[in-house]
């Protein structure tokens, strides 16, 4: 990314922030109230007094934790559901329909439903941040797959490879950008429920200790706790789509903009493919 997007980008924040400590600082009360917000100052000295503190770092290492178990659980189920799904006729009368019907249910509406079956909160909050994120996951690995030409299927059986090499050779690679994009959609639905749970079922983490600043009237904390949930979901979106980029580095990517001005047309080369 060049210099000059990195500066409109810096500087587009740098206005938000500056027109919320001027409407703050301001007291400002037209159709919006913001005489009790509090400035960004005042959230600024907040979050400096938080990060030295160990309470801080518990509920981030709590909160890390659950999304981590809970994500990776739904990638590596999401990915094997949509794919069966999409290439069996078994699986797609099996599972199919049991998918469409718990699909609709938010993931927050589970929280009874976790303190029913499982034995613990921590337990509970892992499996609403699964069930978030394997929706996604699966429905869109599922379209993916369905989405891939037969004749790559078709080469690689008529030169001899086996089922199992077709899918991990040209199913799975082949499907790679659609997974990736549900699992890029499923890290921000996850970080949106754990949160949720945690302020509804939690001990620790950083939504019960934002819901916690709330109920004692602390309104520069629960900001402190709003910077951080950003922060946490910013990070670790990057991250999927970084994996992504590298994971997908073999296909080909659009031309750079030149500005404005058209890019000069390059002669296509035959690429042989390889044999699996």
């Amino acid at each position: 990314m060049s210099a000059g997007r990195w500066l409109l980008r810096a500087a587009s924040l740098a206005a938000a922030l500056g027109l919320w400590q001027l409407l703050t600082s301001l007291d400002v009360n037209l159709w919006l109230r913001f005489e009790q917000f509090p400035t960004v100052g005042e959230v600024a000295s907040a979050f400096a007094d938080r990060v030295g503190t160990g309470p801080y770092w518990q509920d981030l290492g709590h909160s890390l934790r659950r999304i981590g178990l809970g994500f990776v659980l739904a990638a590596v189920l999401g990915v094997a559901v949509g794919t069966a799904v999409a290439r069996s006729r078994w699986a797609a009368d099996l599972l199919g329909p049991l998918v469409e019907v718990v699909r609709p249910v938010p993931a927050i509406a589970l929280v009874p439903v976790a303190i029913l079956l499982l034995p613990t909160n921590e337990q509970g909050i892992v499996f609403i941040t699964f069930a978030a994120a394997f929706f996604p996951v699966a429905v869109s690995t599922r379209h993916a797959v369905r989405a891939l030409t037969p004749v790559w299927e078709e080469a690689v059986l008529t030169m001899g490879g086996e089922r199992a090499r077709v899918l991990f050779s040209v199913v799975l690679p082949g499907a790679l950008p659609g997974i990736f994009g549900g699992l890029s959609v499923g890290i921000g639905v996850s970080w949106i429920c754990v949160i949720s749970a945690e302020m509804i079922s939690g001990e620790y983490g950083v939504g019960y200790r934002t819901w916690q600043d709330y109920t004692v009237v602390d309104y520069p904390g629960v900001f402190v706790g709003m910077t951080t949930i950003g922060a946490l979901g910013w990070l670790t979106s990057t991250a999927v789509e970084l994996l992504g980029r590298r994971a997908t580095a073999w296909l080909p990517r659009p031309a750079a903009s030149t500005g404005g001005r058209a890019a000069a047309p390059r002669t296509a080369v035959p690429r042989k493919e390889p044999v699996a």
